[in-house]
């Protein structure tokens, strides 16, 4: 009997399982990733002459349905959607040029850029959340930060299907429920991840805010949460973390180096002056 190589098996494994596309307006150009909610494909719109990012569930096309809900600049726009010969549903979205998050957290040494893409992703989840969407597997994997800097969340899970990995999931969801609490949570251990190694003390409590074990002392809405990052980055003081007296004082040397150089530069003269005479 002869037995073929694992990289060989895996190879075949997945030629067979590329899906017919035969009928449709795309053209295979190769697999991009594989999630719980289906395999995203990298495809060719000949009709428009673009490349695409090719989305195959069995999900029905809930999540299509659901995304297409969501225009928004940080959510990635769905083009299209249909069925494929065996049953299975696809969606055609934006092809995003860039990182995953953690892989952009790699090359990004410095906290203010790293908290700029973290807004942008707390202002995307947000919207959702207006919209009454809940995303349930936030995780940097399903992010993705492209070439200019924006941020754009994919990947949104359906109600009632299984989603979440463990490190980035709300207690209440690993037990079967999830809302907007749930979102929080999973950001607060996003925050955890931009802002290592450095983690100040005022960002790692609001961190410790979001990821309360009990729903009820995490922030309200994914908008407070932003809101007390944003003060942080401005140099103000965040509602999850109590300064002490000297923190305070640093601070506000910091957020007013200019006012007090001129301060300095004006008494030292005053003094000079006063020392002529």
């Amino acid at each position: 009997m002869t037995y073929l190589p694992d990289r060989t098996l895996d190879h075949l494994r997945q030629v067979a399982e590329l899906p017919d596309l035969s009928g449709t307006r795309y053209e295979m150009e190769g697999e991009l990733g594989r999630g719980g909610m289906g395999v995203v494909y990298r495809a060719r719109d000949t009709l428009l002459g673009r490349s695409v990012a090719l989305k195959v569930t069995e999900d029905g096309g809930a999540e299509a349905r659901l995304i297409a809900r969501l225009e928004h600049p940080g959510i990635v726009p769905v083009y299209d959607a249909g069925a494929l010969p065996d049953g299975r549903r696809y969606y055609a979205m934006k092809l995003v040029d860039g990182l995953r998050l953690d892989r952009f957290l790699e090359r990004e040494p410095a906290l203010p850029g790293r908290l700029r893409v973290f807004e942008k992703v707390c202002e995307a989840v947000a919207f959702a959340h207006s919209r009454g969407v809940v995303h349930r597997d936030l995780k940097p994997q399903n992010i993705m930060v492209g070439a200019f800097g924006e941020a754009l969340v994919m990947d949104w899970g359906v109600p009632g299907a299984v989603a979440g990995t463990p490190r980035y999931m709300a207690p209440e969801q690993a037990a079967g429920s999830a809302d907007a609490r749930s979102d929080v949570f999973s950001l607060g251990a996003l925050l955890e991840d931009v802002m290592r190694p450095e983690s100040p003390r005022p960002l790692a409590a609001i961190a410790r805010k979001a990821r309360a074990a009990n729903p009820e002392e995490r922030y309200a809405s994914v908008r407070l949460l932003a809101a007390d990052a944003a003060r942080f980055m401005d140099g103000l003081a965040v509602t999850a973390y109590r300064e002490t007296p000297w923190e305070r004082l640093v601070r506000f040397a910091r957020g007013n180096r200019t006012l007090l150089l001129l301060l300095a530069a004006y008494l030292a003269m005053r003094l000079l002056l006063f020392a002529i005479r």
